[in-house]
Order: structure tokens, then C-alpha cells, then sequence
């Protein structure tokens, strides 16, 4: 049952489940158990890695674009000049 739901979260890409799932490894009791669950894991690691660096080319992407927009505007004074 376990595996079963391993198996899910990995095709889903849900990290939550991932993260749950890791939480409550049960004894897993014969060798090809335990050999699919180490692929599993492998592929599990796999996704979080590529996760990852999808978030953070994402961030990178938003912090180059409030860069921009904010070169962009316009700055003012924040004190009053009344010199003319």
C-alpha cells in the first residue's frame, strides 16, 4: 500500500504526499519490496531535485522582472522643494 501511494505522489509531483509518505516508511519485508522502493525513493529524489530548480528559476525570473519594473519608475523626491 505503501509503495502504491509512493508510486502516486511520484507520478502526481506532489511533494507534500512525498514529504508524508518519508514520514512513515513501514518494514518493508521481502527483497523486491525493498529493491522497488529504493528505485522509487531514487526517482523520488529526483523529482524534488528537479523541483527545486524549476522554483528557483522561477524566483530568479520574478526578481530579474521587479528589477526591471523598477528601474523603470520614476523617482521622486520624498521632501517638499518649494524653491523655484
Amino acid at each position: 500500500m505503501w509503495l502504491t501511494k509512493l508510486k502516486i505522489a511520484i507520478i502526481e509531483k506532489n511533494p507534500d504526499a512525498l514529504s508524508k509518505l518519508l514520514d512513515e516508511v513501514p518494514q518493508l519485508e521481502s527483497q523486491k519490496e525493498i529493491e522497488e522502493a529504493l528505485y522509487l525513493l531514487k526517482e523520488a529524489t529526483s523529482l524534488m531535485n528537479s523541483l527545486k530548480d524549476e522554483t528557483k528559476a522561477s524566483m530568479n525570473l520574478i526578481k530579474k522582472n521587479l528589477d526591471f519594473l523598477r528601474s523603470n519608475e520614476i523617482r521622486t523626491s520624498k521632501k517638499l522643494d518649494i524653491r523655484l
